[in-house]
């Protein structure tokens, strides 16, 4: 089969550019300006960001999401610093130790329950202060939604930070699709971050529509004191800044962010609903944004994969992860569902015929 022929529910990542963001980087590309952030655009996009996440914030711009982390995180802890995640999250499982390496310091597991961790869950993974004999405990990261497409209500997040602030800690929040987080429970990026007591944020651009960038948001520049040297070691400092920046001020513009997450999450809920009275598939978590988790019967698999692009992510389990994305189309959805049902129909007939022939 054609790869123009195959239905693509594998990552938000796997969508083209939103044309609201194609335009602003059109436009961008006009004349000369000064490089490394040092231009117009930059302040605009920076002035954007500030309108929704505090006046008091400091944002930096980079090219992806692992280098926001690890930025962000570097900010904040120190080589003999902790930094405890949950045993899911990306800077744990899917940045190649990335934060370790540029942080020096130490990464600490926290159980998870689909990829939320709590108050009690750190206070359990803290153990007793042995002094200099073990990383001082610095920084709580989460990430919002979770990597299981589970997502933080904000008192969670307050609780959090809470927790963090009266231990002399520091909240980071992994959002590389905070939008999506946002758009499902209908409040502003700012009400469940920066309002709420989280002291570093990356805000993702690149699963929302950019072609690509992220941002890091400090709720108070104190936090900032050295992230642009940093970002500098870290490689993110773009010297063509301004078309990431137009990038970030076509997101927030009349709201593309919000329009787009909401629609990416209403293709998730769209492909739940269709498929729902399938017996061989049970969705191992509640579909609150893009993203579905459903255990699948193993012989539903390789027929899919045929003709649809999307992964496994627990191969034991038999999990899938299907993803949608703000191109996603309600054909793309209804498609891979008409294809779901047939393979489903198929394992029917084909176990209706194997009990017959054995009876």
């Amino acid at each position: 089969m054609a790869s123009s022929d195959l239905l693509y529910f594998a990552s938000d990542n796997t969508s083209g550019i939103h044309p609201e963001v194609l335009a602003a980087i059109g436009r961008a590309n006009a004349g000369f300006v000064k490089p490394y952030g040092e231009d117009a655009y930059t302040e605009s996009a920076i002035a954007a960001m500030r309108a929704e996440f505090g006046e008091r914030a400091e944002v930096l711009f980079t090219f992806n999401g692992t280098g926001a982390n690890v930025v962000g995180l570097g900010a904040i802890a120190r080589s003999f610093e902790a930094v405890y995640c949950a045993d899911c999250s990306h800077i744990w499982s899917d940045e190649c130790a990335a934060p370790e390496k540029f942080l020096g310091g130490k990464l600490i597991p926290v159980p998870s329950a689909y990829g939320k961790i709590s108050p009690e869950a750190v206070a359990g993974s803290l153990g007793e202060d042995r002094g200099v004999h073990h990383a001082a405990p610095k920084v709580i990261s989460i990430t919002q939604p979770t990597e299981w497409g589970t997502v933080y209500r904000p008192e969670e997040v307050q609780a959090l930070a809470d927790f963090a602030h009266e231990r002399d800690m520091v909240l980071h929040v992994d959002g590389a699709r905070l939008s999506n987080a946002a758009a499902a429970l209908n409040t502003s990026l700012s009400a469940i971050s920066t309002d709420i007591g989280v002291d570093v944020l990356s805000f993702g651009g690149t699963k929302n529509g950019l072609m690509g960038g992220e941002a890091i948001v400090f709720s108070d520049s104190a936090f900032a004191q050295h992230a642009g040297y940093l970002r500098k070691q870290a490689t993110q400092l773009a010297s063509k800044m301004r078309f990431i920046a137009v990038q970030f001020e076509a997101l927030l513009t009349d709201e593309l962010w919000r329009r787009n997450a909401a629609h990416a999450n209403a293709m998730a809920a769209r492909l739940a609903v269709s498929i729902g009275e399938i017996d061989e598939i049970e969705f191992t978590c509640p579909v609150e944004i893009n993203a579905l988790f459903p255990r699948l019967e193993k012989s539903f698999i390789a027929p899919l994969q045929e003709r649809c692009v999307f992964y496994l992510w627990d191969e034991k389990a038999s999990i899938a992860r299907w993803m949608t994305s703000f191109s996603t189309t309600p054909a793309d959805v209804d498609a891979f569902a008409e294809l779901i049902h047939e393979v489903a129909r198929k394992n029917v007939a084909a176990s209706s015929v194997s009990a017959l022939t054995n009876s």
